[in-house]
This record gives structure tokens, C-alpha cells and sequence, in this order.
């Protein structure tokens, strides 16, 4: 089992909250690694601070063996690690098209001037971004409306533009942050094959908190379960599932 991706006793403080509390765990090659608990687990803090966005209080946290530990959001994104968030962060301004453009120019080399001057190096790099673009749109099935405003697209197509602005940073690890808020059940039913398709396709790891039990138990390879910021259990869908310290975390004691 190769691991990509390591947390080891991982924190994160908001004065006297422990929102993270040495959280130790790591995710394989290849898995799809599920994150579920109760609202306020401390779940989406997690993501926050493996992409960058909240900086650690403790702890390490590395990727291939190489920490990103105080590393800026740009920087993760650009050694392979994208995400997509709890509440849709897409550009809603600019056409479907443009969300992943805007994503894909961290692969691209050409420098403030080249661009400027439209160079033919940077003519070429923009001919093969718009390609791309448009490659992504066909995956996650948006590419006959590639050229409208991303606020007119509904909930689940946000979510699929979502993901595919997140594939355009070519990532190793994709993060999704409740991929399945807002769906309905033929949704999240599509949705569970559609992670398993760009999991194949693009050989990704991919790290999910969801909501949603069924999806996760059906989906994840290993499910880890925080409740009040600290890891509670781990393991494959079937043993976390009967473990008591989760059953009293979701339903509570008796």
C-alpha cells in the first residue's frame, strides 16, 4: 500500500475550541477515503487545513512523504491536491468554460510579458488550456452549455462544474466536500459512479466528507469518523458501521 498523504496528530485551535485534535490517519494510493460525523466534527476544518486555507495549530501534514505544513493554498494546489467546498465557491459570473480556464493556468509557464505581448508560446498554451477545458466539460457533462454564465446552471450541475474546475489543477488528491448536499436520490445514485469514473480516469486519490451514510458506506474503500474534533474510529465501511463509538456519536448514548 503506497501512501500518498499523511496526517499525524494533526490540530487546529480557535482559542479554547478544539476544533482538530490530534488527528492522526493516512489514505492510500488510489483509495477513495471517506470522512463523515455529526455537524460540527470538525470535518470541513480538516480539509482547510490540508489544502492550506487555516494554518495548523499542531502537527504535521505531508504529501508524498514531503510535508505541505504551512505551505499557501497555491502552492498545494500546484504539487497536486485540489478540492471543492461545502458551499459552491464557483465563479458565477464568468461562463462554465472560464471556471475551468481560470483553474488550468496553474499548469501553464508563459510569464506576465509573453501574455502581453501574445507571444506565440502563449498563444499555444491558451489553444491547449481552452482544449482541456473543454475536454473536462464533456467529462462531467456540461459541454453544450460551455459558453453560459455558470448562475444559470442548477445545483447539481454547480457541483459537477465544480468538480471538473478542481480536475483542471491535473491533481493527484481530490478533496470533496459534500459532493451530494442538494441531490436528490437518482443524483447521488449518478454521483457515486460518476467519483468511481474520474477516479479511474485521471487516477486520483480522492479524499469525501458526506452527509449522506448510504453513499459513503457504498462508495469509500476506508471511512474515518470524527466527532468533536477527534478521530473515534477507522477502518473498512463494514467495521466502522458496527462500531459503538460511532452508534453513539450519530444516535447517542442510551
Amino acid at each position: 500500500m503506497n501512501i500518498i498523504l499523511e496526517a499525524r496528530q494533526l490540530c487546529r485551535n480557535f482559542g479554547g475550541l478544539k476544533a482538530v485534535h490530534n488527528v492522526s490517519f493516512n489514505v492510500a494510493e488510489g483509495e477513495i477515503f471517506g470522512l463523515i460525523g455529526p455537524n460540527g466534527a470538525g470535518k470541513t476544518t480538516l480539509f482547510n487545513l490540508m489544502t492550506g486555507l487555516t494554518p495548523v495549530s499542531g502537527g504535521t501534514l505531508s504529501f508524498r512523504g514531503k510535508t505541505l505544513t504551512g505551505l499557501p493554498p497555491f502552492r498545494i494546489a500546484e504539487k497536486g491536491i485540489g478540492r471543492t467546498f461545502q458551499n459552491i465557491r464557483l465563479f458565477k459570473g464568468l461562463t462554465a468554460l472560464d471556471n475551468i480556464r481560470v483553474a488550468r493556468h496553474i499548469r501553464t509557464s508563459a510569464g506576465l510579458l509573453s501574455s502581453v505581448l501574445c507571444t506565440r508560446a502563449s498563444r499555444n498554451e491558451e489553444q491547449q488550456v481552452e482544449e482541456k477545458a473543454w475536454e473536462i466539460l464533456k467529462l462531467v457533462g456540461l459541454a453544450e452549455r460551455g459558453m453560459e454564465l455558470a448562475a444559470n446552471f442548477s445545483y447539481g450541475e454547480q457541483r459537477r462544474l465544480e468538480i471538473g474546475r478542481a480536475l483542471a489543477l491535473d491533481p493527484e488528491v481530490l478533496l470533496l466536500d459534500e459532493p451530494a448536499a442538494g441531490m436528490n436520490s437518482a443524483e447521488k445514485h449518478s454521483l457515486t459512479d460518476f467519483i468511481r469514473e474520474v477516479r479511474d480516469r485521471f487516477n486520483l486519490t480522492v479524499l469525501l466528507i458526506e452527509h449522506h451514510v448510504p453513499l459513503v458506506m457504498n462508495l469509500c474503500d476506508r471511512i474515518a469518523v470524527l466527532n468533536f474534533g477527534e478521530l473515534i474510529a477507522m477502518g473498512a465501511p463494514a467495521e466502522v458501521q458496527k462500531n459503538p463509538a460511532v452508534i453513539e456519536a450519530y444516535l447517542g448514548a442510551e
